[in-house]
């Protein structure tokens, strides 16, 4: 039985989240025994239109990008959005709160009306293309990616948490980051990070996406149970979440 192709591609990122695939060393050998690489330029020189598994760093931000996302639709059998970036337009989409020639004048100055530098507000994959799968995260959790490769290349269905990062830190015995006063969204984010943000010391940023159907009447209890606001709260759902803010 042939391995399955896989080809990796990036659009409007920073490739993060291709350096954690990189970051996991020698088990990179132990997927290749179970792919077929054919096409990712942060790692190889070979480039075909031939593959079965295409995953997609980044997000939609030109017309020509759009294209380029819909012709790999096309090609590959399953597709994957690798990242915040990919999975929920990550924090690119902040520029779709403004005007965007706004925002072409204040990046690229007197030279905003360079065809070359063409943009439109920033789309996840998801909103061009049908997706199979989501790795979310800013970065991505490489063991994550590690799982989910060994599912498809076995025919399987990756299962992925839909639950709240609260239940990972309270696995984990973290201190609430509400009890240091701040603000945190691990009450809407989905998991599946092993809550790393708060166990280093940090709150949550909501970089994996709002889990589906938060329970926003438990995230209202937190709040005033620390005296915040919803407000309070919006603030930072901004960040990762342009268009998800439901709380």
């Amino acid at each position: 039985m042939s391995k399955p192709r896989v080809a990796i591609f990036d659009f409007a990122c920073c490739e993060g989240c291709q350096l954690q695939i990189v970051n996991l060393e020698e088990e990179i050998l132990d997927l290749v025994a179970l792919v077929d690489p054919v096409e990712w330029r942060e790692a190889m020189s070979e480039q075909s239109e031939e593959y079965d598994i295409a995953f997609i760093e980044g997000s939609i931000t030109r017309p020509q990008d759009e294209e380029r996302v819909k012709q790999i639709r096309e090609r590959a059998k399953v597709l994957v959005a690798l990242g915040a970036c990919a999975t929920i337009g990550g924090v690119n989409k902040t520029k779709n709160r403004f005007e965007m020639k706004e925002v072409q004048q204040c990046v690229y100055g007197a030279h905003a009306d360079d065809p070359h530098l063409d943009t439109y507000p920033t789309k996840s994959v998801g909103e061009v293309v049908k997706v199979d799968y989501n790795i979310h995260g800013c970065p991505i959790e490489n063991s994550e990616f590690g799982y989910v490769v060994r599912c498809l290349a076995q025919g399987k269905t990756p299962e992925l948490p839909n639950y709240p990062v609260c239940v990972e830190c309270k696995l984990r015995e973290n201190a609430c980051r509400f009890e240091f006063g701040e603000i945190c969204l691990g009450p809407i984010t989905r998991a599946g990070c092993n809550a790393t943000c708060p166990s280093a010391g940090a709150w949550c940023f909501g970089c994996r996406g709002l889990v589906d159907n938060p329970n926003v009447n438990a995230a209202r209890d937190v709040l005033d149970k620390y005296g915040k606001t919803v407000d309070d709260l919006m603030l930072k759902v901004g960040l990762f979440n342009q268009e998800q803010e439901q709380v």
